[in-house]
């Protein structure tokens, strides 16, 4: 018997649902808060899949009377009033993750932290294609799990990066393999405590037995202390110590200890990412294969050959001499310190955008010497400045727009100088998203 399920976002998430579940046979009502949206554009881009409609505006109790199932986007907090009238009624509320998960087949490989998800998600999916003839690489990273699900098959692998907001409605997802990286500070305006962010975060281990694997950070003390709790077999990796079990570094080498043996695996000098951060990204995407039972030379071939994802510590070009790197993906300040701490040399810096409620000092006291020049932009530019000068850091200009911030770096740099763009807030103000704020920054530094 098919049912009646509610879609809440018209968004890119809540469209990929919306063609899954019709495709599965249910009805579709695609509800969204925004009463201006025009109706008839959103219809016309199912008209043909199956039974479909759209609900705009304020949601009352009789417009749920039929209602089975909610999926909600990621991006619509759990405290929008309409959430509420679900409630109410005592319909179930799904993430987009869950649907896809109730749907898919195959192995699952899902990846979470606050910083990382993505780097570590796009080399792991490369290292699985390496070895696996189907694989799908999902969720946060752009792809919504929704869209490639119903492709999926009893042989394939799939790897999904997943976000703190999808998390926050799942019921039975339960990867076969799941990664944590770490936790730090973000998020804060939609999950209000750190507590609650810590939770939501472990969360994606809660329906996992023994029979599966939690990677997990060993130099983040929350996790470190999560590994001991959870029913899945904690594996660890570390950047800072030397594990007798798991994945660390020894000098420049990545290696795995197990069982009382040491193995040899890749030389962070043979590696294309720049930083320690990125080094443990490296680990936690060797560790998760290993479980996948990758063999460790096609490990070993994939991570060689893996570079940047683009917006995360992205070379774009020289110019006069000058290197500009390319960090839009930097949304938060932990974020931001791993790229400063990236940075070879002397570095100016274009930070600034909506304010999440992060703290920046901490942010501000990496700086250590190597930033020059911080150049912002966006809501949160006055509240970073003043930051900055109760840090005694006081080398700050403002810019209007990005194409602004780009020239006024270009003045300012040296020879052999560094000019990253690495804003420790979202983009959402001043950029529909990251990766537009990004775009926007490579096009300026090319038009030097």
């Amino acid at each position: 018997m098919s049912q009646k399920i509610l879609v809440a976002g018209s968004g890119k998430s809540g469209i990929a649902a919306s063609r899954l579940i019709l495709k599965t046979g249910d009805e579709v009502i695609l509800y969204d808060s925004n009463d201006a949206l025009n109706k008839d554009e959103l219809s016309e881009q199912f008209k043909e899949e199956g039974t479909f409609s759209v609900l705009l505006g304020e949601l009352k109790k009789e417009d749920i009377k039929d209602i089975d199932l909610c999926v909600i986007s990621p991006g619509i907090p759990l405290d929008a009033p309409f959430v509420s009238v679900l409630r109410d009624g005592d319909i179930p509320i799904w993430s987009e993750i869950q649907l896809a998960y109730h749907h898919a087949k195959g192995k699952l490989f899902a990846i979470t932290g606050t910083n990382g998800k993505t780097t570590t998600t796009a080399l792991t999916g490369e290292i699985m294609k390496a070895f696996y003839a189907e694989v799908f690489v999902v969720g946060n990273i752009g792809i919504p799990y929704t869209e490639e699900a119903l492709k999926t098959t009893t042989d394939s692998v799939t790897v999904a990066e997943i976000s703190s907001f999808q998390l926050e409605t799942i019921t039975d997802f339960k990867p076969e393999v799941s990664a944590i990286l770490n936790i730090t500070p973000d998020h804060l305006n939609r999950h209000k405590t750190m507590d609650c962010y810590i939770k939501i975060k472990e969360s994606i281990t809660k329906n996992q037995g023994d029979q599966e694997v939690c990677v997990l950070n060993y130099d983040d003390p929350v996790l470190r202390e999560f590994g001991n709790s959870i029913k899945a077999k904690a594996v660890f990796f570390s950047s800072r110590v030397v594990l007798d079990e798991g994945y660390c570094l020894d000098g420049d080498m990545i290696i795995r200890n197990h069982n009382g043996e040491r193995y040899e695996i890749v030389s962070v000098k043979e590696l294309k990412l720049l930083g320690r951060h990125n080094h443990e990204n490296v680990m936690a995407a060797i560790a998760i294969a290993v479980e996948a039972l990758v063999p460790i030379e096609v490990i070993r071939n994939a991570v060689c050959e893996f570079k940047a994802v683009e917006h995360r510590i992205e070379f774009v070009a020289e110019k006069s001499g000058v290197k500009y790197y390319n960090d839009s993906k930097g949304t938060n300040p932990d974020a931001a310190i791993q790229a400063v701490k990236a940075m070879p040399g002397s570095t100016i810096l274009i930070a600034g955008g909506y304010d999440k409620n992060s703290e920046y000092d901490e942010w501000i006291r990496s700086f250590d010497g190597k930033v020059r020049y911080m150049v912002l932009l966006g809501q949160t530019r006055e509240k970073i400045a003043e930051c900055a000068a109760r840090q005694g850091f006081t080398n700050v200009m403002y810019a209007e727009d990005m194409q602004e911030a780009v020239r006024v770096c270009a003045s300012y740099a040296n020879i052999g100088d560094y000019v990253l763009l690495s804003p420790a807030c979202a983009s959402w103000g001043m950029f529909k998203c990251y990766e537009e704020r990004g775009d926007i920054f490579k096009e300026c530094v090319r038009n030097l």
